[in-house]
């Protein structure tokens, strides 16, 4: 009797017997290798590829990183002084504003000029601090066509500044500190250094005679002595107003030697007005000219 009611109560509870769980131990190694390995790839992800404050360029190495109120560039060490001149360009464009092959870097507080990309054809630096333009500036940029310079704190210029831009039109200097022109390129058809500190010494004395494209050009409000010798045949317009010229001659603008027949056909304007010199006691000094000069005769 008491074997059967064993059985029957063996049989009653056994359904309700849950199994024990398998060995924690075992799980929970298994799981802390697996997690751990996990956080060692991701680890080694961050700082092989996405790093957490920027944006990483595997081929050069540079990070563009973000922040509340600027943008910066960051290199890795590795690579320090290989590429200095990309990275500067790209940092110019974040600087000024680059529209294809135009630059604009006005008003920028700049104290030199920028480093530019090699396909840069007009730059317009205007209303800056820029003191020297040296020729390392433009020595790899043969593709300019325009510079604008004006209103800046410009007081020096290397002489071959701009002598390998060959392509170079228009070159605006006004409104700096000048003393003395530069070797211009052969190309140029426009150039203004209007409201600068040149003397008739600060003017080579064949400055402008093989620039035999050159149309307009802008010289008042300096401390010129005298006209520039050797004018070239191409000009249309000639401002030298508001200088110091005192005296000029009859090869100031013709020939000479009353060569009635010469004509310069394309002078169109040439303003002296503002300087000491009494245009009336010059009259052979303007017969070549289909106009005459503006300015003070009596």
């Amino acid at each position: 009797m008491k074997t059967s009611q064993k059985f029957y109560l063996f049989c009653f509870f056994m359904p309700l017997v849950k199994l024990a769980p398998p060995n924690q131990q075992h799980s929970t190694l298994f799981h802390e290798t697996f997690q751990q390995g996990y956080e060692d790839a991701l680890f080694q992800e961050d700082y092989e590829d996405n790093p957490q404050d920027g944006l990483k360029n595997k081929e050069d190495n540079t990070f563009v990183v973000f922040n509340e109120n600027k943008v910066q560039l960051q290199r890795d060490d590795d690579k320090v002084a290989e590429g200095t001149t990309n990275y500067t360009k790209l940092a110019t464009c974040l600087l000024c504003v680059c529209l294809i092959r135009s630059i604009y870097c006005e008003e920028m507080d700049i104290e030199s000029i920028p480093v530019l990309p090699k396909e840069t054809g007009y730059l317009y630096a205007r209303f800056n601090k820029i003191k020297k333009v040296k020729v390392s500036d433009f020595a790899e940029i043969p593709t300019l066509r325009r510079i604008d310079l004006t209103g800046n704190a410009i007081q020096e210029i290397e002489d071959a500044a701009f002598a390998k831009l060959i392509l170079l039109e228009e070159l605006s200097l006004a409104d700096n500190r000048i003393a003395k022109l530069p070797v211009l390129p052969p190309k140029l058809t426009s150039l203004n250094v209007n409201n600068n500190r040149i003397k008739s010494r600060g003017i080579k004395a064949n400055a402008f005679k093989k620039l035999t494209k050159l149309s307009y050009l802008y010289l008042a409000q300096n401390a010129l002595e005298s006209v520039p010798l050797n004018l070239p045949e191409s000009l249309r317009i000639l401002h030298l107003q508001f200088n110091n010229i005192t005296s000029i001659t009859d090869v100031t603008f013709c020939k000479g030697n009353n060569q009635t027949r010469y004509v310069r056909q394309r002078m169109d304007e040439i303003r002296m007005e503002g300087n000491p010199v009494i245009l009336g006691k010059y009259p052979n000094a303007f017969i070549c000219l289909k106009t005459l000069p503006i300015g003070q005769y009596f």
